[in-house]
């Protein structure tokens, strides 16, 4: 992309920091413009403020109900002497905790952009997801050592129906708080309150072997705990691998494609657009921007760019979901520069 354009994300009113007269002294730059988006941007900008607190709400709920389960299971280890639900409930306790990063970093979040993080802090979201992919590895590790040691030294277990009981309770709620976080994160664009959920599904898996250790124990088949234990473990490697994959593609500035498409069928309808040059979408939290370059008549004037620039803006923000900023750039059709067929990310082919 050459030349410079102006970040204008929120606002009422189309102000520049150049001026039109400093744009008519510099020629073909002329329609190297971003304009400010009045209304819609704002919109916007009050939306993803919106996510943040949602993702606040979701965070506390569910820390309280893990907190509840852990509780009751933490008194059900107490009487039973269960080295499995003591394993559960760590695991709870860990998951529950987790809720500490990704809270930090949904208030880190909501801060107004410095001069020195000029993007702001919504970043701060995707260091609690590597956060909580490595509390999820530790939960598999953890998980792997306790199923093995109880395979090599088998343990009596009392009060089996309570325990039973509580891997059912751990069950219910690390279920509930799952799809809660999940349903929640893929609705404000969260990638690390996805992971959190599936991290709350991983321990639920947990709580399940609790109960068939529970269930083979009453029927007198010890090893039964430390084998499902080891099935477990295997379901939580799964779990975390995709986890994983979806914190890293967030890390490496990864979309979904079809965001990408969405994009640019809004620009090509937009008129005085004649072709595209670089597209690019990056997520900041669970906040979207773009930046891309678009083709115009190389005779239009400087307010007949700024037009077509305008009208570009307006149909990314409307478009695209969870769009809070676009930065538009212009060029003329008649720039040598652009004429190259495979130039940019996004070229219409």
């Amino acid at each position: 992309m050459t030349g410079n354009g102006h970040s204008h994300e929120h606002g009422h009113g189309h102000e520049h920091e150049h001026g039109h007269g400093h744009g008519h002294r510099h020629g073909r730059r002329l329609a190297h413009l971003l304009t400010p988006h009045s209304h819609e941007s704002s919109d916007k900008v009050d939306a993803a403020m919106e996510s943040s607190a949602e993702g606040m709400r979701t965070l506390w709920r569910s820390l309280a109900i893990l907190g509840a389960t852990t509780v009751v299971q933490a008194v059900i280890v107490a009487i039973s002497g269960s080295v499995a639900l003591l394993g559960d409930t760590v695991h709870n306790a860990a998951d529950a905790l987790t809720a500490v990063p990704l809270g930090i970093a949904f208030l880190l979040g909501r801060r107004a952009a410095t001069r020195k993080f000029t993007y702001g802090y919504g970043r701060a979201e995707d260091l609690a997801g590597v956060v909580i992919v490595l509390t999820i590895a530790a939960s598999a590790v953890f998980a792997a050592w306790a199923a093995v040691d109880r395979l090599l030294s088998p343990r009596p277990v009392s009060h089996l129906a309570a325990v039973a009981a509580a891997a059912v309770v751990g069950f219910l709620g690390n279920e509930w708080v799952a799809r809660y976080r999940i349903r929640t994160g893929r609705r404000i664009g969260s990638a690390a309150l996805v992971a959190d959920g599936l991290h709350a599904r991983t321990d639920g898996f947990t709580s399940l072997a609790v109960l068939l250790g529970a269930g083979g124990s009453a029927l007198g088949w010890h090893v039964a705990d430390p084998i499902v234990g080891l099935l477990i473990t295997a379901a939580i490697l799964l779990v975390l691998k995709d986890a994983a994959r979806e914190v890293f593609r967030r890390l490496m500035d990864a979309v979904d494609p079809a965001l990408v498409e969405t994009a640019e069928r809004a620009l090509r309808q937009v008129d005085g657009v004649a072709d595209l040059g670089e597209l690019r979408l990056r997520w900041i939290g669970h906040q979207l921007r773009a930046e891309v370059a678009i083709v115009v008549d190389g005779e239009l004037n400087l307010r007949q760019a700024h037009r077509v620039a305008v009208e570009a803006e307006h149909a990314l923000l409307h478009a695209v979901p969870r769009l809070t900023a676009a930065l538009v750039h212009a060029d003329p059709a008649d720039d040598p520069a652009h004429t190259d067929p495979h130039a940019g990310l996004a070229h219409h082919r």
